[in-house]
């Protein structure tokens, strides 16, 4: 195969739309705009959330709570989740990210305490929850936190 025997892979190209270009486009004189009024002209339409004069609804909606954007939201992870790794095993974000078990850390890792361990782990995340530790220590592991 050559450079000029390559085309692309059928229906992947579609053939530019010309609007405006003459009655036989289909799309000629006024291009789809319709006749005259505010959406025919060149800048024309009103702005996202106008509602005709109307009072809008985010202004009839009123206005609740408040976002920290401090926050810090964390990735959790239970001690149940942990039983696939082999005993011994070092459990750090970039193992957990590996194996897909955790996709996306975000502020970090909180290992929570909801099912059981049956296998001795090294587990190191930004938070435990009190029952996850005790769990992990029960288990004959170590909790770090990082």
């Amino acid at each position: 195969m050559k450079l000029h025997e390559l085309s692309p892979a059928p229906g992947s190209r579609q053939e530019n739309y010309r609007k405006g270009r003459g009655i036989a486009s289909g799309n000629g004189k006024t291009a789809g705009r319709g006749h005259k009024g505010q959406n025919a002209r060149s800048g024309g339409g009103v702005r996202p959330g106008f509602e005709g004069g109307q009072n809008p609804l985010y202004r009839r909606l009123p206005k609740r709570g408040f976002n920290n954007p401090t926050r810090k939201e964390y990735a959790v992870l239970n001690v149940a989740d942990l039983n696939r790794f082999a005993a011994g095993t070092e459990v750090t974000p970039e193992l957990l990210m590996e194996q897909g078990i955790v996709n996306n850390p975000m502020s970090g890792i909180k290992v929570l305490g909801n099912g059981e361990l049956s296998v001795s782990l090294t587990v190191k995340a930004n938070k435990f929850s009190q029952s996850a530790v005790e769990k992990i220590e029960a288990a004959g592991g170590k909790s770090e936190v990082i």
